[in-house]
């Protein structure tokens, strides 16, 4: 395998990739060659209560090479990218190479460029700002913004805004400057190795597709009626494609070739917008083309 070529077994490894793309595969593949943890940088696959449907690691692979941080949060338990970063920061100081694979965009952009320490929004002063929000709208609460934070996030995104007023509303500071106050990074870019994955459109619809064939198989269908008695939409987890399509098919109220054909849809545009985010932001990175590899 060529993307093997030139990577110093002695090196961190980050491995960056749509949905559906390979790079578990790659990752195993690294991991058997030269050793090395594989941790999940995937902000889907840290839930507990969806494996099948999130193509979490089998076990058959979990005892192939030492696997972290997948399914270790409970479906209902909020989980961040600040979380995930306290989480991997004891794994980085371990004795074994860190393999990082996932989807996560923020993930990895927090891992090698750092992550601003912004506190969590208190349960008062959300309540103030959605009743704001209804009340005066979007516009309100951007006036009260400092300039330099108007100035840095979208002003027509309401939950960006909001989150902004918020942050201002409980500290006195804005997003702003608790950004420019971000700590150096866990694991600067230039110790890594990384990769990411350049999958075509062309090449990886077909591949999303029968994965969820795949995924149907081996029991996302029993996962589902295990999940359906404490299924949310707002539980975080629920989050994972496909999951309220199979939960309203075991409930009766969807048939199965619509609930298929919906996650397939859902899960091809998120890997567009996977493809778009790691054009903009990985440039720096290496890329590595499965179909090349298996022409």
């Amino acid at each position: 395998m060529r993307a093997l070529a030139d990577i110093p077994p002695d090196r961190p490894v980050l491995i960056a990739g749509p949905t559906a793309s390979g790079k578990s595969g790659l990752a195993l593949e690294i991991a058997a060659r030269q050793g090395g943890v594989i941790v999940n940088a995937d902000a889907i696959q840290v839930f507990s209560d969806w494996r099948v449907l999130t193509a979490r690691p089998t076990p058959q692979e979990e005892a192939a090479a030492p696997h972290v941080l997948y399914g270790h949060v409970p479906g209902d338990a909020p989980y961040s990218v600040g979380r995930w970063l306290r989480d991997l920061a004891p794994i980085l100081e371990g004795p074994e190479r860190p393999i990082v694979v996932g989807g996560t965009g923020l993930y990895f952009a927090a891992l090698t460029e750092g992550l601003a320490d912004i506190p969590e929004t208190d349960a008062a002063t959300r309540a103030l700002s959605e009743a704001r929000m209804a009340r005066e709208g979007r516009g309100a609460l951007l006036d009260e913004l400092d300039a330099e934070t108007r100035a840095r996030i979208d002003p027509l995104n309401p939950v960006r805004v909001q989150r902004a007023w918020e942050v201002q509303h409980m500290t006195g500071r804005g997003i702003a400057a608790w950004q420019d106050d971000t700590p150096p990074p866990l694991l600067p870019l230039d110790r890594t190795h990384a990769i990411v994955v350049d999958a075509p459109k062309d090449w990886l619809d077909p591949r999303i597709a029968a994965r969820f064939e795949t995924m149907l198989a081996a029991g996302a269908l029993d996962e589902a009626r295990e999940n359906a008695p404490s299924f949310t939409p707002d539980r975080p987890s629920a989050k994972a494609i496909g999951a309220r399509e199979l939960i309203a098919h075991v409930a009766g109220t969807l048939d199965l070739d619509t609930a298929r054909a919906r996650a397939v849809t859902q899960t091809r545009q998120f890997a567009k917008r996977q493809r778009t985010w790691f054009r903009a932001r990985m440039g720096a990175w290496t890329p590595w083309t499965p179909a090349e590899e298996a022409a």
